[in-house]
């Protein structure tokens, strides 16, 4: 169960509150503390921000199945592995399909919490530029969003099983086309969250056994797709929104040192020429500009 946008927005405010009373504490203790509190505030108002767009996005089903549809045809053109022949391959599996079901309902969000938390504790000089890549790559998704897109369970016509439905584990229940907010396939968050904290962990991180992470978005991908609830090409959009996510932000740091540097250098244009002075105050006139 996701914590609802409005919890989380009043849990943000009283990390806020404490983490600017920390900070006023000399204590090392109390100025980790706040900065914790305070950074935790910023991915709660992140948070809420996601949740109460996702509700926002996609209010209506025209075109969703037209559009999904197309999808199929074009992965079909491009010679895209079949979503068909994943989901029939693993049905026999009832097990697996269910856990895979589990998967998709879980792991999506816990899975970013425990990435950022280890992200700020070990690496946190380049912690805020990978998050705010991940806002940007939020919203992204959440701006295409807005056209609905069927995903492949809401077309039996082409022989896919909503296996969710099928093992009571399904967290849109039966209404199909109905509940609007379940036509936001494309792009696929899931894939694009996994993705990215596959790439920020193999950059940032020293350890040889990073590389491992690489499960998380191809396991990722296999629970969404034999699921039935994206189609492939959902998460090749999502993937390819995270180099141009990750631009825009570096540009953005670009922008704000600028901004930074001239202000700097216009404060110091600003000073007027000081002559030297000694003692209480006293005004000196500097070596070789005597009076006549």
């Amino acid at each position: 169960m996701l914590l609802p946008w409005n919890v989380a927005a009043l849990m943000a405010g009283a990390l806020a509150l404490f983490g600017q009373s920390a900070r006023t504490r000399r204590s090392g203790r109390w100025a980790l503390a706040g900065a914790v509190a305070w950074e935790t505030a910023i991915v709660l108002v992140l948070y809420a921000l996601w949740m109460k767009l996702a509700d926002l996005t996609v209010t209506k089903s025209a075109g969703a199945v037209p559009r999904a549809t197309w999808i199929w045809h074009t992965e079909r053109r491009l010679h895209f592995p079949s979503e068909l022949a994943l989901q029939r391959a693993v049905l026999a599996h009832p097990l697996f399909v269910q856990a895979l079901n589990r998967f998709y309902e879980i792991v999506h969000v816990p899975a970013l919490i425990i990435f950022l938390i280890w992200m700020f504790a070990r690496h946190r000089d380049v912690y805020p530029r990978w998050r705010n890549a991940l806002a940007v790559l939020t919203l992204a998704c959440l701006v295409i969003q807005t056209i609905p897109v069927a995903p492949p369970r809401l077309l039996p016509g082409l022989g896919f099983v909503d296996t969710a439905v099928r093992y009571g584990q399904s967290v849109y229940g039966t209404g199909g086309l109905k509940i609007a907010p379940q036509l936001a396939a494309m792009p696929s968050v899931h894939v694009g969250w996994a993705v990215f904290i596959a790439v920020a962990v193999i950059f940032v991180s020293t350890s040889k056994w990073r590389w491992a992470i690489v499960a998380h978005p191809v396991l990722t991908t296999v629970a969404v797709v034999a699921t039935a609830n994206h189609w492939y090409l959902d998460g090749v959009v999502a993937a390819a929104l995270l180099p141009v996510a990750f631009a825009a932000v570096v540009a953005a740091e670009r922008s704000v040192r600028s901004v930074r540097s001239v202000r700097a250098a216009g404060r110091l244009g600003a000073r007027p020429e000081r002559r030297g002075l000694v003692g209480g105050g006293q005004l000196v006139e500097p070596a070789g500009s005597g009076r006549g």
